[in-house]
């Protein structure tokens, strides 16, 4: 008597090279942006330190654990770093409890850890990642349907109540810190996948029934903290009057960025030739949160385009490996991770130049930090991953 093995007829998954436009900007984008933070941080770094290579040498150490990390979340597949998304959603928000309690307190916010001589660690810069990592996973595997009155009550229930019970958690903690830049980017974020993630007509009415929500929580989370309504006032008297109000006092930030893109016109000052670095500028911002402010000053208007025009072409590339990807976890992966970083690219960018007002987000690769500058690279990494992979039968 002859036994007949079953065969089992398995979809496997071929790799191709990563999309290359990606690759090349990430890699252009890391040097060029460490080469930026060198030239801003210059005066900081001699006065602080008698050591002007100080901010430059720690930029390349966090490029080089991002790019450590990095490796690893682009030669796993993609879906097997997506299992351990609960695991590290469920520890970062530990962390972000934590840090409320026993993190160090800088200008009044609670965001870091200092573990003793080792570089801080911001657990929101993390949030970021890995809230997008769980939320890709969870829409790939489930479906919602808004089409009938039950179907919607489920799905309310089992789907719109969950996700803005995490989303809820992690924003709030943030906003606690205080960083209410942070919390805006990863709900925007997490709501644009949670759009996108049903295609019929009632899902997207749904959806969209959550902003006036989010706009009231915005409108109490600015009202609570002074600071955050004095900038809102600066930004509007600019924007309608045209000019910053109180500008030696709550306006000082907005006018000195101001001063340095107009004095750097078309062409720019030339490289290292920004005087807004050399303290102007408040506290260390001018390799933070308004290195494209000096920017500006020293290669004007021109070189401002051109990375607003490299961060288009990222957007493009991004959208482009989400629609060609063969798995919904990589179309979600690939969507969240985009819209993350050009969003957070863009509030910064027009920041800088009185378009909103000012947030502290930072602007990736070309704001020195190390959280952020780790988890960026960890996102491309992820995002390069995805464009790898195709599937066949």
């Amino acid at each position: 008597m002859s036994s007949k093995r079953k065969i089992k007829r398995k979809t496997t998954h071929t790799t191709h090279s990563p999309d290359k436009m990606v690759l090349i900007f990430l890699i252009a984008m890391a040097i060029f942006g460490a080469i930026m933070i060198y030239d801003a941080s210059v005066y900081m770094a001699n006065a602080e330190f008698n050591d002007q290579f100080k901010f430059l040498t720690q930029q390349i150490i966090w490029i080089f654990f991002g790019t450590i990390l990095g490796s690893i979340f682009y030669f796993i597949d993609y879906r097997k770093i997506l299992k351990t998304s609960t695991f590290l959603l469920a520890g970062t928000i530990f962390l972000l409890v934590l840090v409320l309690v026993a993190g160090v307190e800088v200008n009044g916010s609670r965001r870091w850890f200092q573990i003793g001589p080792l570089p801080q660690i911001q657990p929101a810069e993390f949030a970021k990642l890995f809230i997008v990592m769980y939320f890709s996973s969870w829409f790939s595997k489930k479906e919602y349907s808004f089409s009938k009155l039950e179907e919607s009550k489920q799905a309310f229930l089992k789907s719109i109540v969950p996700f803005l019970i995490i989303l809820g958690t992690v924003a709030l903690l943030i906003i606690i810190e205080p960083d209410l830049g942070t919390a805006m980017i990863i709900c925007i974020t997490a709501f644009l996948m949670f759009f996108l993630s049903g295609k019929d007509t009632f899902h997207r009415k749904g959806t969209l029934a959550i902003l006036p929500l989010a706009f009231l929580l915005g409108v109490i989370a600015i009202i609570i903290e002074p600071y955050r309504i004095e900038r809102i006032k600066t930004y509007f008297n600019l924007i309608l009057n045209g000019e910053v109000a109180d500008p030696r006092g709550t306006g000082y930030q907005m006018q000195q960025i101001l001063i340095g893109i107009g004095s750097g016109g078309l062409f720019g000052k030339g490289f290292g030739q920004s005087r807004q670095r050399f303290g102007y500028l408040v506290e260390n911002t001018a390799f933070t949160d308004s290195t494209f402010a000096v920017l500006l000053e020293e290669m004007g208007l021109l070189g401002g385009a051109a990375i607003i025009i490299a961060w288009i072409i990222f957007l493009w590339r991004g959208f482009k490996i989400a629609l060609s990807a063969t798995d919904k976890e990589g179309q979600y992966l690939a969507t969240g991770i985009t819209i993350w970083l050009s969003s957070q690219a863009f509030l910064n960018m027009a920041a800088n130049v009185g378009l909103v007002p000012l947030t502290g987000i930072p602007l990736p690769f070309l704001t020195y930090g190390g959280s952020s500058t780790i988890v960026t690279i960890m996102a491309f990494a992820l995002l390069l991953n995805v464009s790898r992979f195709t599937k066949d039968a």
